[in-house]
């Protein structure tokens, strides 16, 4: 069974930068994206990016576009959300998910890691 376990948050001041965690375990080559979400409070989760796990090509919203970059590790079964430019409206818990074929949704869903922006 497919977990997923993220890492990486924390507090900090706007304008640096950190970099997420997503370590899956039980994926095999019937994963095909895996994607970064975020919630924020009374907000509605929200879609950061994803990227297509074989050919490493991402797509993301236009409101991380720019300053944050996927990208993954296949030895490590491992994705990766790199935050450069951090905003307090970057604010949330971001959670990662993964699709696998012939499923029309993200079927798996980590726990997600805080990360707390601030002026």
């Amino acid at each position: 069974q497919v977990q997923l376990v993220e890492s990486g948050g924390g507090s900090v001041q706007a304008g640096v930068s950190l970099r997420l965690s997503c370590a899956a375990s039980g994926l095999t080559f019937g994963t095909t994206t895996m994607g970064w979400f975020r919630q924020a409070p009374g907000k509605d989760r929200e879609f950061v990016g994803n990227i297509f796990w074989h050919t490493t090509a991402t797509y993301y919203a236009d409101s991380v576009k720019g300053r944050f970059t996927i990208s993954r590790d296949n030895a490590k079964n491992t994705m990766y959300l790199q935050m450069n430019n951090l905003k307090p409206e970057d604010t949330a818990v971001y959670l990662c998910a993964a699709r696998t074929l012939g499923v029309g949704s993200y079927s798996y869903w980590g726990q997600g890691t805080q990360v707390t922006v601030s002026s």
